[in-house]
């Protein structure tokens, strides 16, 4: 077996490209048929959200950004069927809306556990699917706890912003890097992907990398 490339993905709980993302480049590593080591990193799209935003999304986006409402229910339209198109079912009228800091701590917590991916796609179902809120401290520990994490241990440490320091250092390399809008995807430490993409570029871009990898160890 190979080794797996190393793909690091800066991304946010509340970006609906970052779950499409998500789909697509699972679907394209299985196409390319290479292992692969995933590692999520934090990014903020929205730091100035208020955890529990009184609105909807729809009044979220006219709002706090500035889009005209008829933009924004095309927009929402738009990133909804796209969402479809890869088995993902976004629920708009029942999403919460809120700061994502403390779910980026999560991913942390989850990280040194060795679970970071499954918490991942738990927020990103949650958010977007369920309805549910991954703003607040408790919301997020029943979350964890549905994975089997000590519900009071997730309460304490996001309570202590335990991982705040390493949310906060993620951010600070995507700004080294140059990232400005994610899902953003650096593979092999050397190859930077931005966007959403198609399944069938990921699964190029990880051919390539593999074959440069068995040239170089040839």
């Amino acid at each position: 077996m190979a080794e797996p490339i190393k793909i690091d993905i800066w991304s946010d709980i509340a970006c609906p490209w970052c779950f499409i993302g998500k789909r697509r480049f699972e679907a394209g590593a299985a196409e390319a048929g290479v292992p692969v080591e995933i590692e999520y990193h934090s990014f903020e799209l929205s730091p100035d959200t208020p955890v529990d935003f009184e609105g909807s999304e729809l009044e979220f986006f006219s709002q706090h950004k500035g889009v005209p409402e008829d933009t924004a229910k095309q927009m929402i339209a738009r990133v909804t069927g796209i969402a479809e198109s890869v088995g993902l079912h976004y629920d708009y009228d029942a999403l919460q809306h809120t700061n994502t800091v403390k779910a980026h701590q999560l991913l942390h917590y989850a990280k040194l556990r060795g679970r970071q991916l499954e918490m991942k796609e738990r927020l990103l179902k949650a958010y977007f699917e369920e309805g549910r809120h991954v703003g607040r401290v408790a919301d997020l520990a029943d979350l964890a706890a549905e994975l089997g994490f000590d519900r009071d241990d997730v309460i304490r440490s996001l309570e202590a912003d335990e991982y705040l320091d390493d949310v906060r250092e993620d951010q600070a390399v995507a700004t080294e890097f140059g990232i400005q809008g994610v899902p953003f995807f650096v593979i092999d430490r050397k190859y930077g992907v931005s966007g959403a993409q198609e399944s069938s570029t990921f699964a190029e871009v990880l051919r390539q990398v593999a074959t440069e990898k068995a040239g170089a160890v040839a």
